[in-house]
């Protein structure tokens, strides 16, 4: 009996999984995508839609061995379960001459002895709903990066690019930058009641809710000093409730980006990359061994296998109350793919402690991350008695109001402790008592210009806004860098000068598809081509109607030499306006 050939994209998967397999199986690796668009030519007939594929610079040899290794043999397609690894396995089945009805899919979420046997044992036809959607996006990238670059070489300077997805981040992190250059400070005032160590602030005048707008002016503050001064002070109410807490969710892709980005100050790409080598097996003493799932995801689901593991671990570990029960999963937004689960160690029994054992650095670093924050998922919400105090002057125009909170629960926290809810005040008052301050203060403060994306909140922001999937944050943020649109300063993102009048003279000439909102739009296009709801043919034609339009103008433009971008400044000119900063391939003149 022949052997089967199981084919994945890495080496090191290959590795891994081939010790979960027997002697009838045979694993190699493709080492990622073999085939593609051209890469020095357009590639898509636009009247047909139909796109030309070669096989990609490099991979001759690999794709001859595969061929080789391939005769006589059942072969079996194992690369990941997202759409890139839909089309790689599409892209090889067509290589080597696979029927479209052939049952040769391979799809499992954690590489582990149980999971590969049952994928082994039950194989696919290939998803064309899924590959269709990662053809429909190369498409529409390769339309607009080569529609788009040229216009920029022609009105800028040469070797510039487009990026349908990342232009629209770079958009964001430009207009951001705008708001911060043009952000005016102003000075206000903030007032405390000094009760022993205790600064009780002012947090309400005439009911409405204090703010930098409240006192501005130095006589504001005076006059409003002046009538504290003078007055008496009673705790007005005292209420004390039980307010629980909720564990977080198990990391999917964005948030376990935000959390290594803030907390171990990484990249997003460097996340991604270990995350990869802990999904795909790391050399142990135990051999090859996979550590989590599967880590491009935006499902928080869980299995319910995993869940009774992990439960019983809490209660072994933790106690019975620690054992979280029925808690509601976090509400699905509509942009959500829940065909994965959330990112979970594979072993959950396995914890930091024995793991240190098997790996260290950067890999344990985000191991324990993930495996403290998905064993805190499924514990107990943490339980506090929140008492609130608010002390008014006797007219009751003037609020002072604080909280205390008091942990009757640890819970979750236990094991991933939380910031407390607010600044803990040591002052034990009752309602309707008389307070008699030992001062009144007030303390200058200035209005702050908006923070600058970091890696983390750009995420954040692009998952937010439906921007993206999981398998391309990283790369969206990679590439701006690369291009040097943007710079990382510490942890912020920066647009460089370059960077800015790109995004200036797109989203002038290209205000639907640099906007955020069409591209959200597309990428629920795109997850309709994957659901089997739409035709992806349908999708890039609408897409090229209205994109046509605006090409059409900005070529008319720069043919009539009004290619180039104006900025007003502040320095007069003696012709009695002021001077304008013209950036363009030549200047301010036509070519």
């Amino acid at each position: 009996m022949s052997k089967k050939l199981v084919i994945v994209e890495s080496p090191a998967k290959a590795k891994t999984i081939s010790r979960y397999l027997g002697d009838g199986y045979e694993v190699t690796a493709s080492k990622g995508h073999v085939r593609d668009l051209p890469e020095s030519s357009f590639g898509v007939d636009l009247e047909t839609l139909e796109p030309t594929y070669e096989i990609l610079k490099g991979k001759q040899k690999v794709v001859a061995d595969l061929k080789k290794m391939a005769k006589g043999k059942e072969i079996l397609l194992a690369p990941d379960i997202d759409r890139e690894g839909e089309a790689i396995a599409w892209h090889i089945a067509e290589l080597l001459g696979i029927s479209g009805s052939s049952r040769v899919r391979l799809v499992f979420n954690e590489i582990t002895r149980e999971a590969i046997r049952s994928a082994v044992a039950s194989p696919r036809t290939i998803d064309m709903h899924k590959v269709n959607s990662q053809l429909a996006r190369r498409v529409l990238d390769r339309i607009v990066g080569y529609k788009l670059s040229p216009l920029l070489w022609r009105s800028i300077a040469g070797g510039l690019s487009a990026g349908r997805v990342q232009s629209v981040a770079l958009r964001f992190i430009v207009e951001l930058e705008k708001k911060i250059a043009e952000f005016i400070p102003h000075d206000f005032y903030r007032i405390y009641l000094q009760i022993g160590n205790e600064r009780i602030p002012l947090t309400k005048i005439d009911g409405k809710k204090f703010g930098t707008e409240s006192i501005t002016s130095k006589d504001k503050l005076e006059e409003i000093l002046k009538e504290l001064r003078s007055s008496k002070f009673v705790v007005d109410t005292v209420t004390r409730k039980k307010r629980k807490r909720n564990p977080p969710p198990p990391f999917i892709t964005s948030t376990l980006q935000q959390a290594a980005v803030s907390g171990l100050g990484w990249s997003a790409s460097k996340t991604m990359r270990v995350a990869q080598q802990l999904y795909e097996g790391l050399e142990t003493p135990e051999g090859n061994v996979a550590f989590i799932t599967y880590m491009r995801t935006d499902s928080t689901r869980v299995s319910e296998e995993a869940k009774k593991k992990t439960g019983q671990l809490i209660e072994d570990t933790f106690g019975k109350d620690y054992r979280g029960y029925g808690k509601a999963s976090p509400k699905k937004h509509s942009k959500i793919q829940d065909a994965h689960e959330a990112i979970r160690p594979t072993y959950v029994e396995r914890s930091p402690d024995q793991v240190k054992k098997l790996i260290s650095g950067d890999q344990f670093k985000l191991y324990s991350m993930i495996w403290d924050r998905f064993v805190a998922s499924q514990m107990a919400p943490s339980e506090y008695e929140v008492t609130s105090v608010s002390i008014k002057d006797h007219d009751g125009k003037y609020a002072f109001d604080f909280e205390n909170q008091k942990m009757l629960f640890d819970g979750f926290e236990k094991l991933l402790p939380q910031p407390r809810f607010a600044k803990q005040v040591e002052l034990e008052l009752k309602e309707g008592e008389e307070v008699v301050p030992d001062a009144i203060t007030s303390e200058q403060d200035t209005t702050k210009p908006p923070s600058r994306f970091s890696e983390a909140s750009l995420v954040k922001e692009l998952e937010k806004r439906g921007i993206g999937r999981p398998s391309t944050y990283a790369a969206i943020i990679g590439t701006l860098i690369d291009r040097k649109y943007i710079v990382k300063s510490g942890r912020e993102l920066m647009p460089t000068l370059l960077g800015s009048v790109v995004s200036d003279f797109l989203t002038a000439r290209f205000p639907d598809v640099i906007d955020g909102k069409f591209t959200a739009t597309m990428e629920s296009e795109l997850d309709g081509v994957e659901n089997a709801e739409k035709d992806w043919k349908n999708v890039i034609t609408d897409f090229m109607n209205s994109f046509a339009r605006d090409l059409d103008l900005a070529e008319k433009q720069i043919k009539n030499g009004r290619g180039s971008l104006e900025y007003r400044t502040d320095k007069p000119c003696e012709c009695g306006g002021s001077y304008k900063l013209v950036f363009g391939r030549y200047g301010g003149g036509p070519p």
